[in-house]
């Protein structure tokens, strides 16, 4: 079984990476947008209880976070392992996965770190922004976005650094040779 988490920065491919190493693995891929708007969509007590912040302009709440992700992971296909993206972002849900997981007597393999140069991402991100329109997406805001990743990110990775799980994976050049990057790093693992 493999459990995985993917971090990278806005616009370093962590998206495209989960989809193509969970299909390698022949595992799921979960992020934390995609139970977000299903539970919205299908109007569960939680995605009701979240859509409220998320209307509101508001983070939505950890308790809230925390327990769509707890009852994604108790479905069937997660059994043969997964590719959580988007979650952890806190120290407090590093601690809450572990007591999901730890509920299952399993853990987190492997982190797997995609690190890209920020003026690099900011590149990457403002001509993304011009091909599809995103006029909100300035230079001022990309930065603030990654200035909030870095911040945000660091005790999470520090946390799973401390277990000896993170595999930082250069995340510039052909998207297959980042892929293979990342194969690698969990080969290390191994």
């Amino acid at each position: 079984m493999t459990r995985l988490l993917i971090v990278g920065p806005p616009g370093s491919g962590k998206g495209t990476q989960a989809e193509r190493i969970s299909a390698k693995l022949g595992v799921v891929a979960i992020s934390t947008g995609d139970i977000f708007r299903a539970n919205v969509k299908g109007g569960t007590p939680l995605g009701l209880e979240a859509k409220k912040y998320i209307d509101a302009g508001n983070f939505v709440p950890d308790s809230v976070t925390n327990n769509m992700v707890r009852d994604r992971l108790a479905q069937d296909d997660v059994e043969n392992g997964f590719l959580l993206d988007g979650y952890p972002r806190t120290s407090t849900q590093v601690d809450e996965l572990d007591a999901i997981l730890g509920d299952n007597q399993q853990q987190l393999d492997a982190v797997l770190m995609l690190t890209v140069d920020d003026e690099e991402l900011v590149t990457r991100l403002l001509k993304r922004a011009e091909i599809e329109g995103r006029a909100d997406d300035t230079e001022d805001v990309i930065r603030h976005r990654l200035a909030l990743y870095h911040e945000q990110t660091a005790v999470v990775v520090d946390r799973y650094r401390e277990r000896g799980i993170v595999r930082e994976v250069n995340g510039l050049g052909d998207v297959d040779d980042v892929t293979a990057r990342l194969l690698d790093g969990l080969a290390e693992n191994a």
